[in-house]
């Protein structure tokens, strides 16, 4: 669980990189006690990616945070119109890669559907997509993890995306093209931050 707050709190720092949180409200956030935030912070800090909650080095933070992250568990389909299906659908999700990116920079092309859904619904999900497809290697991938995944995600053209940073971490660890798109994406929610600093 450690590694997943310690996320957490990347997440969080990285949506809020202008330090406007206090360590109170971050370890509130991340729910965690306040001196594990407080000693994780400082661990930050000494590796001068941050100083106090403001992000001081935004590469650096997304590459620490790719060195922590262990690649969640999926499982995958093949569903024909996966939009639709997502469009009708009332379970929990957010979007992220491909079609993430492409709802959010139009720049890759979305070859495969990838969703971050809540645990508890793990089930209902393979019944609607077993209803509307597929097991196995297809365009339809399902991916389980912390609950805060969640965390400010945003919406775009009725679809739910995971929040800006967690796309941007989900596209780096893909590598290729993705990487290339995460660098982009990153160029340009942080390009006025990272000129001031």
């Amino acid at each position: 669980m450690k590694g997943k707050i310690r996320e957490r709190i990347l997440r969080i720092l990285l949506t809020h990189s202008d330090g406007s949180l206090y360590q109170f409200l971050i370890s509130k956030e991340a729910r965690c006690s306040q001196p594990w935030a407080h000693s994780f912070l400082n661990k930050l800090e000494k590796k001068k990616l941050i100083k106090e909650t403001r992000v001081i080095n935004i590469q650096g933070l997304f590459s620490y945070w790719l060195e922590i992250n262990e690649y969640p568990n999926y499982r995958e389909y093949n569903v024909q119109n996966p939009l639709d299906l997502l469009k009708k659908t009332n379970l929990k999700y957010a979007l992220t890669t491909y079609y993430g990116e492409y709802l959010t920079q139009n720049y890759l092309f979305p070859s495969r559907v990838e969703i971050y859904i809540q645990e508890g619904d793990a089930i209902s999900w393979h019944e609607l997509l077993t209803a509307n497809g597929l097991v196995g290697k297809g365009n339809f991938r399902l991916f389980l993890d912390d609950e805060h995944i969640f965390y400010h995600n945003i919406k775009k053209k009725n679809f739910r995306i995971v929040s800006i940073p967690q796309l941007i971490l989900d596209l780096l660890r893909e590598k290729g093209v993705a990487e290339e798109a995460g660098k982009m994406l990153m160029s340009r929610e942080y390009h006025a931050f990272i000129s001031k600093n």
